[in-house]
């Protein structure tokens, strides 16, 4: 698989092909994903709390998520890379919006950003971005990026039907290209997705958007404390790589390693 596009997304939505997303924070899982068929990479500000055990993600820089990102595009240069503008980056004026999403690009590289939240101001800083010729994922739904102004992560239900389609009407008519829904009780995201014009990816919304997006580290079971209902571990690496190391640990203690195949001697063997 290669040469994934804004447009090509699109066409998957025409066609009904379902879209698959998720996070990555290096070079190496980012060149694992596109081997695995992924479409969407997000380097998402998720990494603070994935990588770095933040309890939320609003301290994620806009420095290292450049830095991440360049390395996730080297790894999976065919896939459609988003670069999560963090908490701070985007803001304070359309001028700091599109400095900063410019900075994407030009330095990581990668195909498109991605914004928080559809509220008039949000969606005058997408339409800056998007008239600067840089397209723009939009985000709906739960917000991690206000979570103090919200008091926390609740789902999106019916009595918030409302603000939400016009969210999204209003993020779509700004020039999005695509939407995350994060956090929607399952018969809004459908209507939601049924709604707009471009593709939809969920994360907690159901099994009627466009595509589905999760954290990759949630994945594969890093965290065996981190169990939302929404989540599907496809693997127990919090197991494999705790062995690992115990096993290493042991042999290291009990000289069995490094043992005679480790070693480098006089005749002059290549490393």
């Amino acid at each position: 698989m290669s040469g994934i596009t804004v447009r090509s997304l699109g066409s998957m939505k025409s066609r009904g092909s379902r879209i698959v997303a998720l996070t990555a924070y290096d070079y190496h899982t980012a060149r694992i994903e596109a081997l695995s068929g992924v479409h969407v990479i997000l380097v998402g500000d998720s990494y603070e709390m994935a990588v770095l055990g933040g309890e939320t993600t609003l301290g994620a820089s806009l420095e290292a998520l450049l830095t991440i990102a360049a390395s996730v595009k080297k790894g999976a240069p065919g896939v459609l890379v988003v670069g999560d503008m963090p908490f701070g980056s985007y803001q304070e004026s359309c001028a700091q919006a599109v400095r900063n999403a410019s900075r994407f690009l030009a330095e990581a590289g990668v195909d498109a950003v991605k914004l928080e939240g559809g509220n008039p101001r949000m969606v005058r800083r997408v339409r800056a971005i998007v008239d600067s010729g840089i397209p723009v994922m939009g985000h709906g739904g739960i917000l991690p990026q206000s979570v103090r102004l919200d008091g926390g992560y609740r789902v999106i239900r019916r009595e918030n039907r409302d603000e939400l389609l016009r969210q999204c009407d209003a993020l779509v008519d700004a020039g999005v290209f695509s939407l995350i829904l994060e956090g929607v009780a399952e018969e809004l995201a459908r209507e939601v997705t049924e709604r707009v014009p471009v593709p939809v990816i969920g994360i907690g919304a159901g099994r009627f958007t466009d595509g589905q997006i999760l954290v990759i580290t949630d994945i594969l079971g890093l965290d065996p404390s981190f169990n939302p209902r929404f989540l599907k571990k496809y693997a127990d690496m919090n197991d494999v790589i705790l062995q690992a190391v115990r096993q290493y640990s042991r042999e290291v203690e009990t000289g069995e390693f490094p043992g005679p195949g480790h070693v480098f001697r006089e005749e002059g063997e290549q490393a």
